[in-house]
């Protein structure tokens, strides 16, 4: 594959200012970069039937299923959205990616290596964030919604999944019990770091 661009994924816990940030990101590098903002689940078919189901509703179905379910719309989300932008030379900034699936499915209990493997044919991002904050605080935050996420032991296991990756190398980890605009300025500075660093 000869894409021109650079493919940049933000992670984090529900309630971690993830999106918030990848928006920040993505604005301030939009004249400069040709950047671009996108999300998991996308607004493509899958994504918008996981949006329209299970996901925000009240009967969760089986993590094997959603596993699977995220897998294929992820699959969706790179061919329709993320690869044409990156043959087009753009920097796209996705709020969610593969590392969130093994995160929150690993958590519910499923091997990291078969979420790996369902995984295999997503495209590997260049560079990934996550933005690491305390469970306590992503629960905080989280109290005035109804998210499906939101108890604090599922949020703890998610919290270790996602350091074992830092640990790795395959995360790059920003604190983000900072206030925003000091956290909006660290993921910025190790953005520009790593594509000043990669031509």
């Amino acid at each position: 594959m000869n894409k021109k661009g650079t493919f940049i994924c933000i992670e984090g816990l529900d309630g971690s200012g993830k999106t918030t940030q990848a928006k920040l990101l993505a604005k301030k590098l939009r004249k400069s970069h040709n950047a671009i903002y996108t999300t998991e689940p996308s607004h493509g078919k899958i994504g918008t039937f996981i949006r329209n189901s299970y996901l925000y509703g009240e009967k969760r179905l089986s993590s094997v299923i959603e596993a699977l379910l995220f897998a294929a719309e992820r699959i969706e989300h790179v061919e329709t959205e993320v690869l044409p932008a990156l043959y087009q030379g753009k920097l796209v900034i996705s709020d969610r990616y593969v590392y969130s699936s093994l995160a929150y499915q690993g958590a519910a209990g499923l091997s990291l290596e078969w979420i790996e493997k369902i995984n295999e044919h997503a495209l590997r991002p260049d560079l990934a964030v996550f933005i690491d904050v305390d469970p306590k605080t992503a629960i905080q935050r989280l109290k005035p919604n109804k998210s499906v996420m939101e108890n604090m032991e599922t949020q703890r296991k998610v919290r270790k999944i996602y350091l074992k990756f830092v640990e790795k190398g395959s995360l790059t980890r920003i604190n983000g019990d900072q206030p925003k605009n000091e956290v909006a300025q660290e993921l910025y500075e190790v953005v520009m770091k790593f594509l000043n660093t990669s031509r």
